[in-house]
């Protein structure tokens, strides 16, 4: 059977994409229209395809294999060969190693209590905000997550975090900005942004050779296990700056998202608190053993991340024939992941757009396929920092709501674009008070 989709286009895809607001919102609409498997343009692949139902989604979660073409914006961050795209007999040990550091209790509870140093920090800036001026989330979560990811791939050697932060955000807004096609107003952005990645390369190599001296052997440190399984300086490299970049835009804006939601759900944002009396009592941080009782924040947190992934789509390339439902496609084939989509799909999501974190109870989650809700992708080429990352936002989650108040800016009004994961356009911004006023 035919996949059904739009008339092609001589633009490529481009012009529908654009006149629906971003490949996030055209997915959506092609879906609506169309069905759940869609056959359409994506700019860099050509044709594709798109699977917006869990059940057929289980049929492609092997493949083990992306189209080069759609991450070759990464190029240039990587020396040794762009990680997104490894072949497959690179791929698994690599990967294999950075589930060993980032998937594990021993590395997060090592770190857990400078993640907690910088979240309260953070707190008490905003608590200390001029009554009534809005602070802009995005921003500042993601320079903290930022920060967080520092300490824990550099393993807190780097004593200049701000300068890492700076040159981080320097080198992402050149290439982004290469990848949207937006003009830089500087014309010596792009040397900038050489200098920033030159930096950063050396800073992982004092690192490194610290590793190399005996200066640190703990194995659930990332540099330390990447040195250990014999890997190059260019690989270690490449693989830092990729967990900055995951990490850094992820959770942030997973953790902003949250927020948002909150601030416009008072009665969720108030059993978030209670909660958090409960388990916590008059401390102003949970311990690490703290976090699996509050299982109401891991809901919202949840919901938070399914109204708004914070990658809304991933893609994978079929290296073989592959049968999905009444349709065959053949090998060579971009199938595209709309999580934004699956995540909106009302055949399992009642009122998909409504904020409820009681879809998440354990009852409700048994009643659904398993890859109805899939913030950080399928397969063999899901998110390897995904553990490490709901550590990081359910304790920022926590510090942040124990001591303070969130409620939207009034006039501001949030639109969802794209800017590499899920962002808002024109930031969002909220009026944050302390809790006990």
């Amino acid at each position: 059977m035919r996949i059904p989709g739009p008339e092609r286009q001589e633009a490529g895809g481009l012009s529908a994409v654009a006149a629906a607001g971003g490949l996030h919102r055209y997915q959506l609409r092609l879906h609506e229209a169309y069905g759940p498997v869609v056959r359409f343009q994506l700019p860099g692949a050509d044709t594709a395809v798109s699977v917006a139902d869990p059940v057929l989604l289980e049929g492609t979660a092997h493949i083990d294999t992306r189209p080069e073409a759609l991450f070759a914006f990464l190029d240039p961050l990587c020396e040794a060969g762009n990680l997104q795209v490894l072949p497959v007999d690179e791929h698994t040990p690599w990967r294999r190693l950075l589930l060993s550091v980032l998937a594990g209790r021993p590395a997060h509870e090592r770190h857990f209590a400078r993640f907690t140093e910088l979240a309260r920090e953070l707190a008490d800036r905003w608590a200390g905000q001029a009554d009534g001026e809005p602070v802009e989330l995005q921003h500042e979560l993601t320079a903290l997550s930022l920060r967080m990811i520092c300490e824990f791939a550099l393993g807190g050697a780097v004593t200049d975090t701000d300068r890492v932060v700076a040159a981080f955000e320097e080198v992402l807004t050149e290439h982004l900005g290469r990848l949207y096609q937006v003009p830089r107003a500087d014309p010596r952005s792009a040397e900038r942004a050489e200098a920033a990645l030159a930096y950063l390369r050396a800073t992982v190599d004092r690192v490194v050779a610290a590793h190399r001296s005996g200066g640190r052997t703990d194995r659930s440190d990332l540099i330390g296990a990447l040195v250990g399984a014999g890997q190059s300086p260019a690989r270690i490299r490449d693989t830092v700056m990729v967990t900055l970049l995951a990490a850094h835009h992820t959770t942030g804006v997973a953790v902003s998202w949250t927020l948002h939601l909150l601030g416009r759900h008072p009665d969720a944002a108030d059993r978030v608190a209670a909660e958090l009396d409960q388990v916590l009592g008059e401390r102003a941080a949970p311990d690490y053993g703290d976090l699996r009782r509050l299982t109401y924040l891991d809901m919202v947190l949840k919901e938070s991340m399914r109204l708004f992934p914070p990658g809304p789509y991933g893609a994978r390339e079929t290296t073989e024939d592959l049968v999905l439902g009444p349709y065959e496609i053949p090998a060579g084939t971009t199938v595209f992941y709309p999580f934004w989509a699956v995540h909106l799909n009302p055949e399992h999501w009642p009122e998909p757009e409504r904020f409820d974190p009681e879809r998440f109870t354990p009852q409700e989650v048994a009643k659904r396929p398993r890859l109805a809700y899939v913030p950080f992708g399928i397969g063999p080429r899901s998110c390897e920092g995904a553990a490490l990352a709901t550590v990081e936002a359910q304790l920022v989650l926590a510090v942040l709501f124990k001591r303070l108040r969130f409620r939207p800016a009034p006039g501001h009004e949030v639109t969802p674009v794209e800017r590499f994961v899920l962002w808002a356009r024109d930031g969002i911004r909220m009026v944050v008070r302390p809790r006990d006023l």
